[in-house]
């Protein structure tokens, strides 16, 4: 039998054990054999060597995750075991976890197309993710931004979506150009909110280090260390996109995100998102995903209704 006693340094030992050490609480089920009494900021484990010295790894990979994210939760802990938390099979898999929401549950891609975005995000510096509503194409795409901002990869998100109407009109709704314009911009604040907690996110935007702005707005500015998602671009024209496309910056990710089959321009034929992917596709550092109905990840009659939708269209 072994005894050996670990002192956390330079660290708050809440922020390891987590609420009503829930965290160390988890760790522990993963050494049934080992003793181990918290103390403070000591901890003294009671057991075979092989067990005390892969429970003091474990909190170890632990406290260094934890200067990486705002907090650590069982979801961690869960994490350190599974094989996926290292930051070399994250981008050569993009199976691992991409960031953790707001009640600590891991944001993971859930399927092969978006894995398959997740690995491209990391070999591309310009990303078309296209496919029907419900595949998770903004979602993931906010969420690989949200995690290059925690590991200080960028510098700013800029989140932009062009303001055309689906059945109403700008100038019908109350309030300003602000309050116009955030019902189409709603979607990017939802998946922000899912990610970082409300007064952080506030602070962000306060700030500018997160900025959300319709398209237009983009016009003459160089986005450089920053993470740009372009969502909707289905309703872009050619000339836009281009505009879009030409703010890339020095370190900048670009992301653009729509579905082809979602059109709210008064004539769907001056959409430039497949224009603009066959234009660009032969260039070396962009990629193109396609998702497909079988990728939808909302409720399962949101992939039925597509499909029933698509059959009319066709007819």
């Amino acid at each position: 039998m072994s005894k050996k006693t670990i002192v956390l340094e330079s660290i708050d030992p809440i922020e390891i054990y987590g609420a009503a050490n829930k965290n160390l609480e988890a760790l522990c089920t993963y050494f049934p054999n080992l003793k181990v009494v918290a103390r403070g900021n000591e901890i003294i484990l009671e057991g075979t060597e092989e067990d005390t010295l892969s429970f003091e790894k474990k909190l170890h990979m632990l406290i260094e995750r934890r200067q990486h994210k705002m907090n650590v939760t069982p979801y961690d802990v869960e994490d350190l075991f599974d094989g996926e938390s290292s930051p070399d099979r994250f981008k050569l898999t993009g199976e691992s976890t991409i960031v953790y929401g707001n009640d600590g549950k891991p944001i993971k891609a859930r399927n092969r197309t978006q894995q398959e975005m997740v690995k491209s995000y990391f070999e591309n510096d310009l990303l078309f993710a296209v496919g029907p509503a419900g595949t998770g194409k903004t979602y993931i795409a906010i969420a690989l931004a949200v995690r290059a901002l925690k590991n200080r990869e960028i510098k700013r998100i800029i989140l932009t979506r062009p303001a055309v109407e689906a059945g109403e009109r700008l100038g019908f709704l109350p309030g300003d150009l602000k309050d116009k314009l955030d019902p189409y911009l709603q979607p990017l604040y939802d998946a922000l909110g899912d990610m970082i907690p409300g007064k952080r996110l506030q602070e962000f935007m306060a700030e500018g280090t997160i900025q959300i702005a319709p398209l237009a707005y983009m016009r003459g500015r160089t986005l450089d260390r920053a993470c740009v998602i372009l969502d909707e671009a289905q309703n872009t024209n050619l000339g836009q996109l281009k505009m879009f496309l030409t703010r890339m910056g020095c370190d900048a990710k670009f992301i653009v995100t729509g579905d082809a089959s979602q059109i709210d321009l008064p004539n769907k034929r001056d959409s430039g998102l497949l224009k603009g992917i066959e234009l660009t596709k032969n260039i070396k550092g962009v990629k193109t995903i396609f998702f497909k109905n079988e990728d939808i990840v909302r409720h399962p009659l949101v992939a039925k209704i597509v499909k029933a939708f698509e059959k009319e269209e066709q007819a």
